[in-house]
């Protein structure tokens, strides 16, 4: 019902433009050279005041009525819910919507039923008041907007200054976002530091967070603390990353520098599209082919020479991971060297060079800090995979630099960490955001690194 009414709501924003915009143009006889705005200005206007309340209504009726749904579920069922817990409250909430909507479940019961029953009230509710709603505020819009439709009124300064609030607006989310993601980190990795001592943590030779709560020695309460330590996740990611990265990187660079220098248009045009067609495949499909192609080809190349090769190893894991972020390499790595003046091959080819010693000597250099960004982001697109790495690599906290052997890293343990129903509350679902927050710190130095390279290798060209 609700998707109907938005899109009434967007029917009547684009019948409210055509009105606004003949309104206005028929208000002075259709000499438009009167009008103080656009016609079309006029129609954004009547289409905005239309529809925009009302929309917000709906919006703010999606965010809010979940949540209110939920108390009151829950104060109507406050003695039946009274010795739950936070997981066993959510479950029971989730299940009971489910119910309510037509899902089904593994354990129903007759609290759940009735709470259905309850919850499909609410919904209807909630659906028939926000309905209404709308409906008054369209209404009444469409009425003030239609009545303020006159030659002099200045319909171009509230369009516009409707669409700088937006814009801000969307900006401030992007910021916010940013800002929450990283306050989250860290008071819950706090939290987790109160805990865990951030020694054991940065240093510790073993990571073993399913088995935090044995009363094994070295614990702080009921929490032992020598089962958290980050090194052999982070030995894991640096050695993943390091494969994917001999890969991909020369890979990668080669096939910029034939594209942009050596390849012609015709090959280039087909060329190109091809080689980006790797970016567009989901990790999934490269997880299937890492452990079900990769993996057993290299497993058995080394059984073949004496090697003892794991079924799950790092070396399948990032040469696949390589394969994956080749794209990510020569795509922008191509673009930087074509960006490279063309009066610069010139003059060294004036001066005798070969178009091989162009580019080594004159062309990368020029296109260092741009190169050195496509390296970053290649460098962050590994380290932040965790699909490729769970199929092909495995989830042994192995502390080894051995490719050979299974390892895991820092993105696969928090995905671990935090599947299924679990309270916040712990060291165990706390480790996961101090992770986050390693992980972030360790990708913010590569970008000031990065920033600092380019700063110094940046060189201005006419």
């Amino acid at each position: 019902m609700v998707n109907y009414l938005v899109l009434l709501m967007v029917a009547l924003a684009v019948a409210a433009y055509f009105v606004g915009r003949s309104r206005a143009v028929a208000s002075v006889g259709g000499e438009v050279s009167r009008l103080h705005s656009l016609p079309g200005q006029h129609g954004l206007f009547l289409a905005m005041i239309a529809a925009g309340p009302a929309l917000l209504a709906v919006l703010i009726w999606r965010i809010a009525t979940p949540g209110i749904e939920d108390s009151i579920v829950q104060a109507r069922f406050a003695a039946e819910l009274a010795e739950f817990g936070v997981p066993q409250l959510q479950a029971f909430l989730r299940d009971a919507r489910a119910i309510a909507f037509g899902g089904i479940v593994s354990f129903p019961d007759e609290t759940k039923e009735a709470a259905a029953v309850v919850f499909r009230s609410l919904h209807q509710t909630s659906i028939g008041l926000i309905t209404a709603l709308a409906l008054i505020l369209a209404a009444g819009g469409s009425l003030f907007g239609y009545s303020r439709i006159a030659p002099a009124y200045r319909a171009r300064h509230v369009v516009e200054r409707v669409v700088k609030w937006f814009l801000i607006l969307c900006s401030m989310i992007a910021i916010l976002t940013t800002i929450g993601i990283v306050l989250s980190l860290i008071f819950e990795s706090i939290l987790f530091f109160s805990e865990i001592p951030i020694f054991n943590f940065l240093f510790g030779l073993h990571w073993s967070p399913q088995s935090a709560f044995t009363g094994a020695g070295g614990e702080v309460g009921d929490v032992n603390t020598e089962i958290f330590g980050a090194v052999p996740l982070l030995a894991g990611t640096l050695l993943i990353t390091f494969i994917a990265m001999l890969i991909a990187a020369p890979v990668g660079l080669m096939a910029a520098i034939y594209l942009s220098d050596y390849a012609t248009q015709r090959v280039r045009a087909v060329a190109k599209p091809v080689l980006e067609i790797l970016a567009g495949i989901p990790t999934v499909v490269y997880g299937f082919f890492a452990a079900l192609t990769v993996a057993p080809f290299f497993r058995g190349v080394g059984e073949s020479i004496g090697l003892d090769v794991a079924s799950e190893s790092a070396l399948a894991a990032g040469v696949v991971m390589g394969i994956m972020i080749i794209p990510f390499v020569s795509s922008l790595s191509d673009d930087v060297i074509n960006a490279v003046p063309q009066s610069l091959r010139d003059g060294s080819a004036g001066l005798g060079a070969t178009r091989s010693e162009t580019i080594r000597r004159v062309v990368l250099p020029a296109a260092l800090p741009g190169i050195v960004s496509a390296l970053l982001l290649a460098v962050s697109r590994a380290v932040g995979e965790t699909m490729i790495v769970v199929m092909a690599a495995g989830l042994a906290a192995n502390l080894t630099f051995n490719p050979l052997e299974a390892v895991t890293t820092v993105t696969v343990q928090i995905v671990t960490l935090l599947v299924g129903d679990q309270e916040f509350d712990s060291a165990k679902t706390r480790a996961a955001f101090a992770l986050g927050l390693l992980l972030f710190v360790i990708t913010l130095a590569l970008n000031v690194i990065a920033l600092r390279v380019v700063q110094k290798y940046r060189e201005q060209y006419d």
